[in-house]
């Protein structure tokens, strides 16, 4: 049995407070909807940022994609008849694939070197006791002062001494010297911040120092080591007088070795070279794009401990 209420007083009261409260209460979702004006101009702040440092790669995109006419006269943005025989042109006559393949290896061996080591110096920084540990981390920071162009002449006579002139092996060597000091201290401050609690329940568990920093400590560690391998990746990567002094074989040069070869004065191809350098940056950009979910968290924890 349903009971309804029939007084006509009520129901034209009800009536009446219907529309009402429905439109006061949708003002209110649109208040609450409504940014504060600083909130809106820190939204248009950073969206004028984020179009500053995109408008380069954008122009380098278009500017691949044109002729070299239309790209020197300036008379648009966009190409109006895009050139894809320029990535044609940029990878043949510039021999990319095996400048690129260089790259490649040098950057991925750094880069593995340059973890290896600076997470065993880092824990042992931040985790060990022992006799001259703010010694050692004084020359840390003292190495990371001096150029790396100074360095290049004692490089090259240590290179040298150990046969390893115009070789692979010694070229990566460099490129991991020169970037463990920073690394080490941006993965000392990410073992500083875990809690000692972990490491002594394994030891209890009869766990040695090395299980303990290889099965605990290190999958912890994780985004300080993709903050570390995205930072020396791009500096490995983008390295070039060091191989120009090392190597005396052309085969042995990396992708920017690709990339002169467009810069003649004679014959300008600027075209060709904006296609080489958009081939150049697409592995940099792909492992950016994976590991940039660690990499904010890594460089604000290796900034502020």
């Amino acid at each position: 049995m349903t009971l309804t209420n029939d007084n006509p007083d009520t129901r034209a009261a009800t009536a009446a407070s219907g529309p009402e409260s429905k439109s006061t209460s949708e003002k209110a979702i649109r208040r609450r909807r409504r940014l504060p004006l600083h909130t809106i101009g820190l939204y248009g702040l950073l969206a004028i940022a984020a179009l500053t440092a995109l408008f380069p790669l954008l122009w380098m995109l278009s500017g691949s994609l044109q002729s070299l006419t239309e790209l020197l006269t300036n008379q648009s943005f966009l190409p109006s008849d895009p050139q894809w025989g320029n990535y044609v042109t940029a990878w043949v006559q510039g021999d990319l694939g095996t400048y690129l393949r260089n790259s490649v290896i040098y950057t991925a061996a750094a880069v593995l070197g340059i973890l290896l080591v600076s997470s065993l110096a880092g824990y042992a920084l931040a985790r060990l006791e022992f006799a001259g540990k703010g010694v050692f981390t004084f020359v840390i920071l003292a190495v990371m002062i001096i150029p790396a162009p100074a360095m290049f002449l004692a490089q090259y006579k240590l290179l040298i001494s150990l046969g390893l002139t115009n070789s692979p092996v010694g070229y990566v060597l460099i490129l991991i010297t020169s970037g463990v000091p920073m690394s080490t201290l941006i993965m000392r401050s990410f073992f500083v911040s875990q809690p000692r609690d972990l490491e002594e329940a394994a030891a209890l568990d009869g766990a040695g120092p090395l299980r303990i920093f290889w099965s605990v400590i290190l999958p912890l560690a994780r985004p300080g080591l993709a903050a570390v391998a995205v930072i020396q990746g791009l500096g490995a990567w983008n390295e070039y007088l060091m191989a120009l002094v090392l190597f005396d074989d052309n085969e042995l040069m990396p992708i920017q070795r690709g990339l002169t070869a467009f810069t003649s004065a004679e014959t300008p191809q600027q075209q060709v070279l904006l296609a080489a350098t958009a081939i150049s940056i697409v592995p940099v950009v792909v492992f950016y794009l994976m590991a940039q979910r660690h990499i904010v968290k890594g460089i604000g924890a290796g900034a502020i401990k």
